[in-house]
């Protein structure tokens, strides 16, 4: 059943692009009024909305992170293919990284993967946002996240660990097959 939805969420988003793209093209032809590239904006938003609904439904997603965040708000920006919150069916994966330096996962940062222990989705449809809470048991901790992505794709993590520091990710959601992330070595 799971394959299904996934390949049924798959194949929506691949029509989704397929369409996209030919509006983009064709775009260059037809000019739209104010009122139909809102029209054309709202039913974009839609359908983000909906495709992220499935992706938080099965679980299979990866936040790719523009920029790091301490608590205090400071941002730094980050390669986006050593920066991620990764949730693959039962499995989730944590990572920080940087190109300059070696790190402890051979990548300049941390690598941090076990299972979920706990996931909740709370669904805004009037704001078209979601929250989701998830708990990540793995090798170097118990880490705590909190999700908050718009039907815009604007994406933030806020993960807490047993400490009292915590660390946002602040980027955009794309499916497993399309990210270009890179785990670094797991240690323990």
């Amino acid at each position: 059943m799971k394959t299904k939805i996934l390949k049924t969420g798959r194949n929506l988003f691949l029509v989704t692009a397929l369409i996209s793209i030919s509006v983009l093209v064709n775009a260059q032809d037809i000019k739209l009024n104010r009122q139909e590239r809102k029209e054309v904006e709202k039913a974009d938003l839609a359908w983000n909305f909906y495709v992220l609904d499935s992706l938080f439904n099965t679980k299979s997603f990866v936040l790719e992170a523009d920029y790091l965040q301490d608590k205090y708000g400071f941002r730094v920006p980050v390669p986006q293919n050593l920066n991620f919150i990764k949730v693959n069916d039962a499995r989730g994966i944590i990572q920080t990284g940087n190109s300059f330096s070696m790190g402890s996962n051979g990548v300049g940062g941390v690598t941090a993967e076990g299972s979920l222990r706990y996931w909740k989705i709370n669904k805004n449809d009037k704001r078209m946002s979601y929250t989701v809470r998830f708990n990540l048991a793995t090798n170097i901790g118990f880490f705590d996240v909190f999700l908050s992505v718009n039907a815009a794709n604007n994406a933030q993590a806020t993960i807490s660990g047993l400490g009292p520091g915590k660390l946002t990710w602040v980027g955009h959601i794309v499916t497993v097959d399309n990210s270009r992330v890179f785990k670094g070595t797991v240690i323990i």
